[in-house]
């Protein structure tokens, strides 16, 4: 499975403009360990809500730049809510963690592109 769906890419950077696409994804990489952060903090402290509204973010972000696997995962936990044993939960972050840094370095690569 490509990182990326370049189809959804060229169809935001066409409706969107290169320039500002450039711009939205500047803003992905600021914002998205952010998110990441949250969602830890989330399962360490038992937030359910902060925890789906992470994940919420974090997938829609992605749908949005064609980053269909970390979208994936992220609906995953953001469904799921918080597991009573946090050793999945942690595991599944991780697996994010991993996804959003494939997606971000494809990301990246397009936007110079």
């Amino acid at each position: 499975m490509d990182v990326l769906d370049k189809a959804v890419y060229a169809e935001l950077r066409d409706a969107a403009g290169a320039d500002f696409v450039v711009e939205l994804v500047a803003t992905f990489m600021e914002e998205a360990p952010i998110m990441l952060a949250d969602l830890k903090r989330a399962r360490q402290q038992g937030d359910g809500d902060l925890f789906r509204r992470s994940a919420h973010s974090l997938k829609s972000n992605g749908a949005t730049f064609g980053a269909l696997h970390l979208a994936s995962q992220a609906r995953a936990l953001e469904l799921g809510g918080l597991s009573p044993d946090a050793t999945p939960d942690l595991a599944a972050i991780s697996r994010l963690e991993a996804a959003y840094q494939q997606a971000a370095a494809a990301l990246q690569e397009l936007a110079r592109g």
